[in-house]
């Protein structure tokens, strides 16, 4: 019995049969909003099973509809990514805020609570505490190092524990690199779930990726990316993508196909592209941050850095184990306090030359930004001070380029301040 290939091995060719596409070694786009039945019955069949009728039947394959629904480009892109995450299936959206707000909607109802880490992505952090609320979603909170006890405690005295139906963390968060045990959130999730009624944890991996990270082998039921990050690569395409299991995802993928806001042929096209080169690229991604904190670690003018690799079993035991346990690497992403405010931080981010300055991360260029005013803006002003996100704070997503230049670049910059 042949070894079973690595994932990065896979991505050149899972899921397409070159012989349905003229021999093309690639796959094609498939340009098309509609797809021709061979029979009536064959059009029946599919839309029984899409729209939940019935299961699919064991060695059924099923057909193309609309692509709305599916199209080659999806399925063969939701294939390759399961490969990563070892998800039993995997939802492809048109962007990662689709793929949260999707989640978010199917597994939450008026009278609800949903439970989150924080601090959280800006636009996850808006959307669950100025939108979900319109719709009679109660929301409670909980920081960085508090125990599972503390948790629990702050569960019950929203009053509302017997409505908790998901879990909802960031890990690594942004932009502080802090780490939620996944596990742990699990174990909450389990204890206020009942017979009747499962609570499920949902976890935001988009700051490790699926190489670095593997949240569903820690018990999360779902997991989350906004694939423009590190699965696209590039800065030239908006997607996002869930997994999880067969039964969860049928749920997900039901509700994307009447919200529509599944990705688009050409954007899977793209996606599939990038997965051929992610492990590269990540790879040399976390080499990079690693020198590049090295660097920040010694200047001068450099208050404070968060980099996953300056955790220590003495300097901080409760992340350093938690980073042991979930993160295979120390990442790409780094953020960092300048000595001063907002006035340094912006002399430092309008001196960069290599470095673009924008929002955004994961990409094969090195990116800088300046959360507290940029991503993390419609925070609220105390959260952001108590998790640490001031005016001083830059953030940097690591890219591919030579990391004697990524540093040079940075230390010109720091000079101007």
């Amino acid at each position: 019995m042949s070894k079973k290939m690595k994932p990065e091995s896979l991505m050149m060719s899972y899921g397409y049969k070159p012989e349905l596409s003229e021999g093309a070694v690639k796959c094609p786009i498939f340009q098309t909003s509609t797809f021709v039945f061979k029979s009536a019955e064959d059009g029946k069949a599919f839309f029984e099973v899409a729209y939940g009728l019935r299961s699919q039947q064991e060695g059924e394959e099923l057909g193309l509809i609309y692509s709305r629904i599916n199209n080659p480009d999806l399925e063969i892109l939701e294939n390759r990514l399961t490969l990563w995450d070892e998800a039993e299936d995997c939802a492809v959206f048109e962007s990662g805020m689709a793929a949260i707000t999707t989640v978010l909607l199917e597994f939450l109802k008026p009278g609800d609570l949903l439970l989150i880490s924080n601090p959280l992505y800006g636009g996850s952090d808006h959307f669950i505490k100025k939108v979900l609320p319109k719709f009679g979603v109660h929301v409670a909170q909980f920081r960085v190092g508090q125990t599972k006890d503390e948790i629990i405690q702050i569960v019950n005295k929203t009053g509302k524990a017997d409505k908790l139906a998901l879990i909802y963390i960031e890990t690594p968060a942004n932009p502080t690199n802090d780490l939620i045990d996944i596990e742990v959130s699990k174990e909450i999730a389990k204890h206020f779930s009942t017979t009747d009624k499962e609570v499920y944890l949902a976890v935001d991996n988009t700051y490790m990726g699926p190489v670095w990270q593997h949240p569903l082998k820690h018990g999360a039921d779902l997991v989350l990316y906004s694939a423009t990050k590190y699965i696209g690569g590039h800065s030239d395409v908006i997607a996002g993508a869930c997994l999880g299991s067969k039964s969860l995802m049928s749920r997900v993928k039901a509700l994307r196909t009447f919200l529509g806001n599944m990705a688009s042929p050409h954007t899977g096209w793209l996606l599939l592209r990038s997965l051929e080169t992610l492990k590269v690229r990540m790879d040399a991604q976390a080499m990079n941050a690693q020198k590049v904190a090295e660097f920040l670690n010694q200047h001068p003018k450099v208050e404070k850095v968060y980099y996953l690799g300056n955790l220590t079993e003495e300097n901080n035991p409760a992340q350093f184990n938690i980073k042991q346990k979930q993160c295979l690497t120390n990442g790409g992403m780094i953020s960092f306090d300048v000595k001063g405010g907002e006035k340094e931080a912006f002399a430092f981010l309008n001196s960069l030359k290599l470095i673009k300055l924008a929002v955004s991360l994961g990409s094969t260029e090195s990116l800088a930004e300046h959360p507290a005013t940029m991503t993390h803006v419609d925070v609220d002003t105390a959260l952001k001070k108590e998790l640490s996100i001031t005016e001083k704070m830059i953030r940097l997503s690591i890219g591919v380029e030579y990391y004697e230049d990524i540093i040079q670049d940075i230390a010109h910059a720091l000079e101007k301040i």
